[in-house]
């Protein structure tokens, strides 16, 4: 679920009201509430300016598309990482139905901004704010004959138009828990939405059950799309002349998605372990100057960037890769990899790494993310709380590479084990 529904039904002022007989009219209150707030955000606020000037004159952009005649499927992804899940299904009915025009939706900049130019659809656009006149407007024009929603993106307006047109509508890889509104007593109007689907792919068997306690029933267990797609995308990684370079023959532990507070880990142990032949590749979350420049600073060890076609990298220990776009790809170089994020929000993705058979470290805040926690079990990933937790466990995978080995393909092999989501929805989408 998007941060702003979440806000906006779990704070306690505001289930007061939910309580009260015109639901849907405090819905729409607050969604044009939203739409005043981000506004004035934008003034001070990088991405709610992105945010409003990515939706401004949307209508006019609208009016000049010509749907058309033929079939037309929309997809509404929330930001990138719901992309990813929903892009395996979009490539996969492209596949077949080459003649389907695909509709791609985001509600978040960052999605938006950096898949604008996405060539597996024929139109995406920032989704316009959830009111009932945006609703039927959006619909009007470009006619869909499906559409389907990823993981968490629930706008009830949207929903029920859909519905009300008897569009056929999918939830996909969702997966959900105990804590959220479907489940509370004040949760009508989210049970409502919820019955706006024509069918919801769930990712597991906890998820499935949730629902059947609400009514829910139209619910099929299909797994997670992101198991395909990191699949697609180590049978397509790239070669990387400057990574192969830089390890010359010598393991590599990759790090991936770092931010500060991993860092300062990383390099302690890095530091204090100046001796071992391992190479070590840091990719961090953000790329600014001044925290590319930080992680160089702290390193005592013979550390080049990415960039730096004059670096002697073979003499170096440490890469620091200061560019986007190459971590799915530099994994593959790796017999570890530490998966960044668990000292902060959430851990990041993962599977990017365990696909290509190796082990994945990740620090504590990972308990809503299922993958991470089956990594555990299965025995292809470990989790650390602070340094000297992770300088043990480091210590304890170099010395005991059979024990390494044996992680990677527990890693590898639970991937392998959950592929198939897309084809279980792609039998309910095709004409």
């Amino acid at each position: 679920m998007n941060t702003f529904t979440e806000n906006l039904y779990i704070r306690d002022d505001f289930i007061n009201l939910l309580k009260t007989r015109d639901m849907m009219t405090l819905y729409n209150i607050g969604i044009q509430a939203y739409g005043v707030a981000i506004k004035t955000a934008s003034m001070f606020n990088e991405k709610a300016a992105a945010w409003v000037k990515g939706r401004r004159g949307i209508w006019n952009k609208l009016s000049s598309i010509e749907r058309g005649k033929g079939r037309l499927v929309w997809f509404h992804a929330a930001s990138l990482g719901e992309f990813e899940q929903g892009r395996p299904v979009m490539e996969r009915l492209r596949e077949i139905e080459p003649h389907t025009k695909i509709l791609l939706t985001f509600f978040s900049p960052s999605g938006f901004e950096i898949r604008k130019n996405y060539p597996g659809a024929d139109y995406i656009y920032y989704l316009p704010l959830d009111t009932p006149a945006n609703a039927k407007r959006f619909l009007d024009t470009f006619q869909p004959d499906a559409a389907v929603f990823i993981k968490y993106e629930f706008w009830y307006n949207f929903l029920r138009e859909l519905h009300d047109r008897k569009i056929p509508t999918y939830l996909i890889s969702a997966i959900f828990r105990p804590n959220q509104p479907f489940f509370k007593s004040w949760g009508k109007l989210h049970k409502e939405m919820l019955g706006f689907f024509t069918k919801l792919f769930v990712q597991d068997e906890t998820s499935l059950q949730l629902l059947s306690t609400i009514g829910i029933d139209r619910v099929q267990q299909a797994g997670d799309t992101r198991f395909d797609r990191v699949m697609q995308i180590a049978q397509a990684a790239k070669r990387l002349e400057r990574v192969e370079l830089f390890c010359n023959g010598s393991p590599a532990i990759v790090c991936g998605s770092t931010w500060p507070a991993d860092e300062d880990i990383i390099i302690h142990y890095i530091n204090n372990h100046s001796g071992q032949h391992q190479k070590w590749i840091i990719v961090p979350h953000e790329i600014g100057e001044s925290h590319i420049q930080s992680i160089l600073n702290k390193c005592h060890v013979p550390t080049a960037r990415y960039s730096d076609e004059k670096a002697d990298l073979q003499a170096c220990q440490v890469l620091v890769v200061d560019g986007i776009g190459f971590l799915s790809s530099i994994y593959r170089y790796g017999i570890i990899a530490y998966i960044g994020g668990g000292f902060g929000k959430g851990i990041h993705n993962t599977l990017e790494a365990a696909v290509y058979g190796i082990p994945v470290i990740f620090g504590p805040r990972h308990e809503k993310f299922k993958e991470a926690l089956d990594l555990l079990k299965q025995g292809g990933g470990f989790t650390i709380n602070n340094t000297d937790e992770f300088t043990s466990l480091v210590d304890s995978l170099i010395e005991n590479p059979a024990i390494t080995k044996t992680a990677g393909q527990n890693a590898l092999s639970f991937v392998q084990s959950q592929l198939g989501a897309t084809d279980a929805i792609i039998r309910q989408l095709v004409d």
